[in-house]
């Protein structure tokens, strides 16, 4: 009997487990949703893909942003990393693209913000692209002299048809971590 018993606990024990631990699993491999469709003129190349990153993101305070727009620029699961030091401790943040337009779009929406590119050093092999995209911001596209300035680390990809963006890392200039010269220069 009691080996029944300890049977039937370990079919029990085994029926909880998967009841409990299979919706875990599935939920932590859904796949992100499926991006709006993107315009041809976006993503057909290199420079098209990038040009439409900033574009995307800046704006005049008060205007919204193409969430959308920016949505179908990056394959689904991308990831945004902002780096730095505070405090004089090295950090770090993953953000899904929807966490970024969560905790960055109301900024860049109340304040204006303008961010452009300055300089890019590129390397490809086969579908897979890196890019060190040297940036400058603005809160107003007049402005003279940016607010912050960085490079961005951008992580691209090439499906046959399209570019999408995989990966932004992305560091801001300090006085600690000045940008080399070597990452100002036209290629």
């Amino acid at each position: 009997m009691s080996s029944r018993i300890s049977q039937w606990s370990g079919v029990a024990l085994l029926a909880l487990s998967l009841t409990t631990i299979a919706p875990l699993a599935t939920s932590a491999q859904t796949p992100a949703a499926t991006p709006p469709p993107a315009k041809t003129e976006d993503v057909s190349s290199i420079d098209a893909v990038m040009k439409s990153v900033y574009d995307v993101i800046s704006g005049p305070a008060g205007e919204k942003r193409n969430w959308d727009r920016m949505r179908s620029l990056f394959v689904p699961g991308a990831r945004l990393i902002p780096t730095g030091t505070r405090e004089g401790k090295a950090y770090n943040r993953v953000m899904t693209l929807e966490e970024y337009i969560a905790s960055s779009g109301p900024y860049l929406e109340k304040n204006g913000f303008f961010e452009v590119e300055v300089s890019r050093k590129l390397e490809r092999y086969g579908n897979i692209v890196h890019l060190f995209s040297t940036y400058e911001s603005r809160n107003k596209k007049e402005d003279a002299k940016p607010f912050a300035r960085g490079i961005n680390s951008f992580q691209l990809w090439f499906d046959g048809t399209r570019w999408y963006v995989v990966t932004i890392y992305w560091q801001a200039e300090s006085k600690e971590v000045p940008i080399p010269s070597k990452y100002l220069t036209k290629e």
